[in-house]
């Protein structure tokens, strides 16, 4: 029993030897739950493809990364997923519980599976899990524990073996499976034959092959160790890990560099080890991992891990250029400090002083191998180290301290914790600002004393700076800024002057005095401030207001090649005076990695060199290879992981993968266009990079162009969307950079979004013909209305003409009337006239009748004789004046006015009627009685008689006719 129990200490001796044999710095390492990729705890296999998305292997099914964005892709039959291997084309082959295949993406760049099941035997279509796939020359090999598949040229052979097949592994330029019972085997000219080594293989049980040198591979196994294997001759080989291989299993193995071999086990976690054996790395539980049992390895494109576990995923960002360093693996313990001295780094924590040996002939002092012990008597916060004379000065809570050997010598004994020191310039004495003012130290040879508490301050000084004056500033967290004045003794303070607001600063609080580059600076929650010594105020600083304008600075340091290093609102960076910028003579650079790490209210950065600078932190330090970090070329690339098609239902448009020839390719195969009808109109981008150590570094810029007009402005936002797109012609583009401003190639998507059917060209000729018929219609409309208002103008043209008429022609007709009333009145007074002269001739015939009556009668009453003869001439001036024609001239001129002519209208109508007739036509014609004709015409009424016929006769009228009608009408 006792003999047991001192081989278990023994082999833990050996073990915690081998593990005080890692780097004191640790690459920092993310880890990946269930709950981030939403699958199966374990993580059986690990790959990546060309573009550098890592697939895993899980129970789930096959698992994708791309940096941001997890998704997951089941087998038909949902069975568990436990190797996967990619070919060049950028197939991956996959196998579960009676189902291989391989993914590959459809026209939508999404993956799909494409079984090859059917191509096996139907007797070897029921088979257990997949346990390894492997890509051998242009076959790919598929591993049961009963059987082997060969696939080659869309053929699928079988190999069964006696035992179970326990490994199928490519190593070198050939192909090597173990069977149980028979142990390695090796693929030549299409079948399995022996390859037995020199130890007994039945104690053997081979997990991996790996190159080792020339014509030799490296084999590790799960219970025995390392074996080197030399064409058939399997030999041990001997490792600084083996005492701790020989207590657990070894599940895998890979090759990552040329002289780098990592082992994963089962209870241990990950060793690191070159080709001698000799352990250069371990990662566990102990330093970052959340399990310690390890299913599988990748090193990814940038020689990063991956590293599969039990339950989840642990990246180790193993090319880095920072990395973590404990001071005690044991408790958490927050630096405040930092020194390198008498070939060790010493840490000055919350809880004491640690150091640790290192090799100062390596260039990067991270990959020193040690442990870290704490130095006795520094028990207690350890706020500074300063090495003054070749001696480490220790600030700490309990007062000034001198590092003697492995142990810390008191110096003060005021029982007042000391901030910080400050050597005087061309002096022995050193000022440490204390918990209550300032404290003179004094350096004789290799002796410290304390000499005295400087009077004339009380105040507690964290941060102390001295001017080319030997002039002293402090600052008080609370009370501004101090500048003191010692006397020449440097006992006393003979000028004292206090900076506040009132003088200058933006604040009391939280100011931090420096003096960099021959100025007194202020660090202050505004930006940083220096003095004016001419107005003796702050005033802000016009070189650093471009750098950080009006942002809190936390810290300011200066190292020995002139850069300034800062902590700037959580953020650590330099401004780099090596490397000049577009427009600037320095370059900023901003370690994001490092955000939010610093010890608040604590800052320190410690640039011993560029390749070593050391940052304090809440939990040990960083430790930060500047020169590598700049020159790192990690190439830059951006992934446009999904595009979807946003409706009522999302729609996945674009799921990752551009293919061209049955090949993935990086960029869109511009001869099959995407096109969308205009229902999908809407769009979500995701795209990620696969800068996996570097996320925090990573921001983007997009455009849609078609769209957009400039890319957007940096961000790590990695979605975008757009809505309510018109139809047209687009392309997505992203791209990415880092923090030292480099870019990537911008990834394009391009797609088209189809008009609706209203928007389509023939839409459109429907539109013109539609529209043109509208405007044929409408003029012809207008025409019609036109017509028709031309009708009704006419039609009112002619009322109103007509009415103008009825007006002219009632106007006309009063004319008419005035003008007839004028003739009937001059009618009338003509017929007057006439009827006067009608009068007269009838008063006077009758007269001269009655007057030659009388005379006869007289002459025959008297009975004169001879009476005829004497009354001759009266008788003859009777008949004389009978027949006078001027009566009958001036009557015949008012009977034609009277009657239109009629005398002058007969007389041209019947020449041949003599003046007696033209004269028995008008009395007819006034409608006088024969006797009253006779009278005027002085013959008798048989007289009358006989001229009516002859005239009737003149006027040819027949008897039926009536010759006073014939006479009215002949003028009518």
């Amino acid at each position: 029993m006792k003999k047991n129990i001192l081989l278990l200490f023994i082999c833990r001796l050996l073990v915690c030897s081998v593990f005080a044999q890692s780097p004191i710095g640790t690459p920092h390492i993310k880890s990946y739950t269930q709950s981030d990729y939403n699958a199966g705890n374990e993580i059986w296999d690990i790959n990546q493809d060309k573009s550098g998305i890592v697939y895993f292997a899980n129970d789930e099914g096959l698992l994708s990364f791309d940096g941001t964005h997890w998704k997951t892709y089941t087998l038909p039959n949902k069975s568990a997923i436990k190797s996967l291997a990619i070919d060049q084309s950028g197939r991956i082959f996959v196998g579960g519980q009676d189902e291989i295949g391989y993914f590959f993406p459809d026209e939508k760049g999404i993956l799909k599976f494409h079984s090859i099941k059917l191509l096996l035997p139907t007797k070897a279509r029921q088979f257990a899990d997949i346990w390894s796939i492997v890509l051998y020359n242009n076959e790919v090999f598929f591993r049961t524990i009963e059987c082997i598949f060969e696939y080659k040229n869309n053929h699928i052979k079988t190999f069964d073996a006696p035992g179970g097949w326990r490994l199928l592994a490519k190593a070198g330029s050939q192909l090597f499976a173990e069977d149980k019972d028979v142990g390695l085997k090796v693929f030549k000219n299409g079948n399995w034959q022996n390859c037995n080594g020199g130890l007994p293989n039945a104690a053997l049980h081979v997990t991996g092959l790996m190159d080792y040198k020339a014509d030799t591979l490296l084999v590790t196994t799960i219970k025995n160790g390392l074996f080197l294997l030399h064409g058939s001759t399997l030999t041990k080989k001997a490792t600084s890990i083996d005492a701790a291989l020989n207590n657990d299993l070894v599940n895998c193995a890979k090759k990552i560099d040329a002289d780098r071999y990592a082992i994963g086990t089962t209870a241990r976690g990950v060793f690191i080890i070159d080709s001698q054996g000799k352990l250069i790395d371990h990662f566990s539980n102990n330093f970052g991992f959340h399990n310690n049992s390890i299913l599988s390895l990748l090193q990814d494109n940038e020689k990063n891990l991956w590293v599969g576990l039990e339950n989840g995923i642990d990246f180790i960002n193993y090319n880095t250029s920072v990395k973590h360093i404990y001071s005690s693996a044991k408790n958490q313990l927050k630096s405040n400090t930092i020194r390198i001295f008498d070939g060790k780094l010493f840490i000055g924590t919350s809880n004491g002083l640690y150091s640790v040996p290192i090799d100062l002939n390596q260039k990067d002092i991270s990959t020193s191998k040690g442990v870290f012990t704490e130095v006795k008597n520094t028990k207690g916060s350890v706020w500074s180290l300063n090495e003054v004379n070749h001696h480490l000065l220790i600030g700490h809570q309990d007062g000034a301290m001198v590092l003697d050997g492995n142990q810390a010598r008191q110096i003060t004994h005021t029982g007042q914790g000391t901030w910080f020191f400050q050597p005087i310039p061309s002096s022995p004495n050193i000022i440490a600002g204390t918990y209550t003012g300032l404290e003179l130290l004094q350096n004789n040879a290799d002796n410290f004393k304390d000499v005295v508490k400087v009077d004339g301050i009380y105040e507690s000084l964290k941060d102390l700076a001295i001017d080319n004056h030997n002039v002293i500033w402090a600052s008080h967290p609370y009370r501004g800024i101090y500048r003191l004045q010692l006397s020449a003794d440097h006992k006393s303070i003979i000028k004292h002057k206090q900076y506040t607001n009132y003088d200058g600063l933006p604040s009391t609080l939280n100011n931090r005095a420096y003096f960099i580059k021959n100025k007194v600076i202020a660090a202050t929650e505004k930006g940083i401030y220096e003095y004016n010594a001419s107005t003796n105020k702050f005033i802000p600083s016009p070189f650093y207001k471009s750098i950080f304008n009006s942002t809190p600075v936390q810290y300011l340091t200066e190292d020995v090649a002139g850069n300034i290093w800062f902590v700037c609102n959580q953020h650590i960076g330099v401004i780099d005076f090596s490397k000049a910028a577009p427009g600037n003579p320095y370059n900023i650079i901003r370690f994001s990695e490092l955000t939010g790490q610093t010890v608040k209210g604590f800052e320190f950065i410690y640039p011993y060199n560029a390749d070593n600078v050391f940052i304090s932190a809440n939990n040990g330090i960083f430790h930060l290879n500047y020169s590598q970090y700049v020159k790192s070329e990690n190439k830059l690339n951006v992934l446009l992981t999904t595009v979807k098609a946003i409706a009522e239902k999302d729609s996945l448009i674009f799921g990752g993968h551009f293919t061209k020839n049955n090949q993935i390719v990086p960029m869109q195969d511009n001869s099959r266009p995407v096109s969308l009808s205009n229902h999908w109109n809407s769009f979500h981008f995701e795209y990620s990079s696969i800068l996996f150590a570097q996320k925090t570094n990573e921001e983007f810029s997009y455009k849609l162009i078609g769209f957009d007009r400039d890319w957007s402005a940096w961000s790590s936002k990695t979605e975008k969307d757009y809505t309510n797109l018109s139809y047209g012609k687009y392309a997505f583009s992203v791209r990415t950079r880092n923090n030292l401003g480099n870019a990537s190639a911008p990834v394009t998507y391009s797609f088209t979004v189809e008009p609706a059917w209203y928007q389509t060209t023939w839409a459109y000729l429907l539109y013109v013909m539609v529209i043109a018929l509208i405007i044929y219609f409408a003029v012809k409309k207008l025409q019609q209305q036109f017509d028709l208002h031309q009708k009704k103008h006419e039609e009112e043209q002619r009322r109103l003409s007509y009415l103008h008429s009825l007006e002219l022609d009632r106007n006309e007709k009063e004319i008419i009337a005035l003008k007839n009333n004028n003739l009937e009145a001059e009618l009338l007074y003509k017929n007057k006239e006439l009827a006067s002269v009608t009068m007269y001739l009838v008063d006077r015939g009758r007269l001269l009748l009655d007057i030659k009556e009388e005379l006869n009668s007289l002459i025959k009453k008297l009975n004169i004789p001879d009476a005829t003869y004497h009354f001759r001439s009266i008788f003859k001036l009777l008949t004389d004046t009978e027949k006078n024609d001027n009566d009958w001239d001036q009557f015949s001129i008012y009977f034609d006015q009277v009657h239109n002519n009629f005398l002058a209208t007969l007389k041209q109508k019947f020449p041949t009627l003599s003046s007696t007739d033209l004269k028995l036509c008008a009395y007819l014609r006034l409608n006088l009685t024969s006797k009253e004709i006779a009278q005027l015409l002085n013959i008798s009424l048989k007289g009358i008689e006989i001229s009516r016929y002859r005239l009737r006769k003149k006027l040819q009228l027949p008897s039926s006719i009536n010759l006073y009608d014939f006479l009215t009408d002949i003028t009518s």
